[in-house]
């Protein structure tokens, strides 16, 4: 691949727009560019999960959702391009399985944290959650690949799995909540 950014700052957005991967301009406010943002952001967050001390099998495949939330995008990039597949999904699914079938059911919920992996997993979980409202949103008057929204959510399905199987990796209990009526002071 050549120099693709050779200068960083083109003073084009400086009004409030942005350019689209087709060249078209839009709001830096607009549902897509918001999208697009959450996208980065959970990319962002799965950046920093992925500083912390992990199991391979857990790197490696943080790593693989990194290049697929940059391949997800690009598709919010340029209105009418896909490029997520079944697979990216059926792959997340498989996954999910793998880890989730090593874990006891649970019987409540259970609050972010036991473990600082455990703790970023769940802030990835929640802004995977946010970006699929916002692609969700974005669809209200755009239309949107429906493997990207499938894609999200099952990621957030993925994540909070992980997150539990995180905390038991590294021999942490998982923190549960306890509603008004069961806390001690």
């Amino acid at each position: 691949m050549g120099n693709r950014l050779t200068k960083i700052y083109t003073k084009t957005g400086d009004a409030g727009s942005t350019g689209l991967g087709d060249g078209t301009r839009i709001l830096k406010c607009s549902d897509r560019i918001e999208a697009i943002g959450t996208v980065d952001e959970l990319n962002c967050v799965i950046g920093l999960l992925l500083c912390e001390p992990l199991a391979k099998e857990f790197s490696d495949f943080f790593t693989k959702i990194q290049h697929e939330l940059f391949n997800l995008g690009s598709e919010l990039s340029v209105p009418g391009y896909s490029v997520m597949s079944e697979e990216d999904v059926t792959t997340i699914e498989t996954k999910l399985d793998a880890i989730n079938k090593d874990l006891h059911p649970l019987k409540e919920f259970i609050l972010p944290g036991g473990s600082r992996a455990a703790a970023l997993c769940h802030q990835a979980r929640a802004v995977c959650r946010r970006a699929e409202r916002c692609v969700i949103r974005l669809e209200q008057h755009e239309a949107i690949s429906e493997l990207s929204k499938k894609y999200l959510n099952r990621l957030s399905d993925y994540l909070f799995v992980a997150c539990r199987a995180i905390n038991k990796s590294l021999n942490v209990d998982d923190v549960y909540w306890s509603s008004r009526r069961t806390q001690k002071d």
